[in-house]
């Protein structure tokens, strides 16, 4: 199993001024992104600690409000030895988590915002109802971002102007769907869990309409326990 430091050097980032988006999923072998109902039971040892690598490299986590609610995302902290990795470069101990939201329907209450380590982030748009983002604009910087629905790339936009320009999104499906038909994802990374799961559990892609979107390998790493780590980068440019 590989290292902090390995995973830290096999993902490492070329230019943090570049913005860029990140995909984090796991999926089992014949394509679940969930295991009755949640993403973590596909997981393993090795899979978590990249993914607190991951989070240690970005500068927000993005999250959309149904993951939020169904993977219940608190007070999203850093191990001590990640924060500290994190100090080293000069940046923040903890990252920022952003919730993208049009209806607004995580409340005020929710471990969302009030177990939260940094000021949470909501990403919503203007047609959103008042009332909710005057009361969530309480707990959190709200982001207005398009008129009818939210606008991806002015979040990407309005985020890198608070000085968050490495973004590593952990879904949902559709979130990731809407960023992929915006090709606004520049790289992918997928745990291949060794587990076959059968039922209906969606794709790590939902929503975006069927056609080719070409990636490049970057890496492919593996662990004793079966977990395959891919890298891909977007094949634009």
């Amino acid at each position: 199993m590989q290292d902090r430091d390995e995973l830290r050097a096999a993902y490492a980032l070329p230019d943090r001024e570049i913005s860029r988006v990140r995909m984090n999923f796991v999926s089992s072998l014949d394509g679940a992104v969930t295991l009755g109902g949640l993403s973590g039971a596909l997981g393993g040892e090795g899979d978590r600690r990249l993914m607190q690598v991951l989070r240690s490299m970005c500068d927000v986590v993005l999250v959309a409000a149904g993951t939020v609610r169904a993977e219940g995302y608190g007070g999203l902290r850093l191990e001590t030895v990640d924060a500290s990795w994190r100090e080293s470069q000069g940046l923040p101990a903890q990252p920022r988590l952003a919730m993208v939201s049009r209806s607004l329907d995580v409340g005020v209450e929710h471990p969302f915002f009030t177990e939260a380590t940094t000021r949470p982030i909501v990403v919503t748009c203007a047609a959103a109802p008042a009332q909710r983002r005057a009361a969530l604009a309480a707990v959190a910087d709200v982001l207005v971002c398009g008129d009818d629905a939210v606008d991806l790339a002015e979040a990407l936009a309005q985020l890198a102007e608070l000085g968050l320009t490495q973004v590593l999104c952990e879904g949902g499906p559709h979130l990731f769907g809407e960023l992929a038909e915006a090709e606004l994802v520049d790289e992918v990374c997928l745990t291949l869990s060794p587990l076959l799961v059968g039922g209906s559990a969606p794709r790590i892609v939902q929503g975006a309409p069927e056609r080719g979107r070409e990636l490049r390998l970057v890496h492919a790493l593996s662990d004793e326990d079966g977990f395959v780590f891919l890298r891909y980068r977007a094949a634009r440019g």
